[in-house]
């Protein structure tokens, strides 16, 4: 039932900005935390970013800290990634994902089990 669409992704240079938007649909949306995650060729899908329900708490992963921010519109039922900055190594496929609960779960989310995943968006960094 949960359907999850990301967009904004493209092709930019290195120290370059991208806002990545990712629309949710259903009536409940605002109840659950919500996260980034990002897999590059030939890599594991990694934890970037997440957000508990309320957008109150927010987490990130070392690599991206000071650089990407995450956040909420429940009103809208989306969230976003702000990414400022950005270097080569960002380049991957970004998705976005529901958890199962308002807060957010670091441990499943670090080992990137989540229920319900978008299709994804590319984006690619040049140097």
């Amino acid at each position: 039932q949960v359907q999850l669409v990301e967009s904004g992704g493209g092709l930019v240079q290195a120290g370059d900005s991208l806002r990545l938007s990712c629309a949710a649909s259903g009536r409940t949306f605002s109840l659950y935390a919500m996260g980034w995650f990002r897999q590059a060729p030939g890599k594991e899908r990694e934890f970037v970013a997440a957000i508990s329900y309320s957008g109150r708490n927010t987490y990130y992963a070392n690599s991206v800290k000071g650089r990407f921010t995450i956040s909420r519109d429940n009103a809208k039922n989306t969230v976003y990634l702000q990414m400022n900055s950005l270097k080569p190594e960002d380049t991957a496929v970004y998705y976005c994902a529901q958890g199962t609960k308002g807060h957010v779960d670091l441990d499943s989310a670090q080992r990137a089990m989540m229920p319900y995943w978008g299709q994804g968006t590319q984006v690619t960094v040049s140097s």
